[in-house]
């Protein structure tokens, strides 16, 4: 999943990043409200962590002035954002907490928290935000889970590296939607990370040798999807007939 990390303290933006990165997911960190509002109005996010304390930033006297993250908050459930949002935040009194609730937050974890924890929130607001109630998901013969990372064809363990398996979640996710490459490489990369101009459909080849030909089509110009009836797990298998880049190589786009 693409987050958008809106954390002022450096130690904790630092440690969070690289955890939530380990767990397969592309973080984008801003320190204060005028850079969150930036990032928000030009980008698209799967899940938004916001603090409560946050410096006011941008230009001006000031910057350094301390504003609250529900005023960004309120103002994206403003403007039809429904995009998940869980507060971290050290405010704890029940107040504060049923605040930021009603104020349209999707959780609310106090600081110190458990990076498990926080891993096992994320999976479960973004269940509740696509009206999963299971966390493993599955397509024809293929299962994945997210809480283990763990893949299977067939009942059988399939080895992923964390990108695969981040381009099979997101696949999985939305079975027989489109996904096109840019929206598969805003869940694998995040600002500054080098971007290579193949990688998508390098991860695409891989997962089809691994899985079967058929089972991520590809619909030139438009994106790939999975086919539950595609799944084979056998390096060569034919893919669905028609369906431009089905043996693997090819993209959308020309990826």
């Amino acid at each position: 999943m693409r987050l958008l990390l809106v954390e002022d303290d450096r130690m904790v933006g630092e440690a969070l990043r690289a955890a939530l990165r380990l767990e397969g997911h592309a973080v984008d960190w801003v320190r204060d409200v005028a850079a969150a509002q930036a990032a928000l109005a030009g980008e698209r996010f799967e899940l938004i962590l916001l603090d409560r304390g946050l410096p006011l930033g941008g230009p001006g006297p000031r910057r350094a002035e301390r504003g609250d993250g529900l005023s960004l908050l309120r103002a994206l459930r403003d403007r039809g954002d429904d995009t998940p949002v869980i507060i971290l935040t050290a405010r704890d009194e029940q107040p504060e907490r049923v605040g930021g609730l009603d104020a349209g937050a999707d959780d609310y974890l106090v600081k110190p928290f458990d990076l498990d924890e926080l891993a096992a929130r994320i999976r479960a607001v973004a269940r509740r935000h696509a009206g999963v109630a299971r966390s493993r998901l599955s397509c024809g013969p293929v299962d994945l889970d997210p809480v283990t990372r763990q893949a299977s064809l067939h009942g059988r363990p399939v080895t992923l590296s964390a990108r695969e398996f981040a381009v099979l979640e997101a696949l999985m996710r939305r079975p027989g939607a489109m996904l096109s490459r840019s929206q598969l490489e805003d869940r694998l990369y995040g600002w500054g990370d080098a971007i290579e101009s193949n990688a998508v459909s390098v991860y695409v080849h891989q997962l089809r040798r691994k899985l079967g030909a058929g089972f991520i089509v590809t619909v030139r110009g438009l994106g790939y999807a999975v086919s539950a009836e595609g799944a084979s797990g056998l390096e060569g298998a034919p893919g669905r007939s028609g369906e431009p880049g089905s043996d693997g190589r090819g993209g959308p786009e020309g990826a």
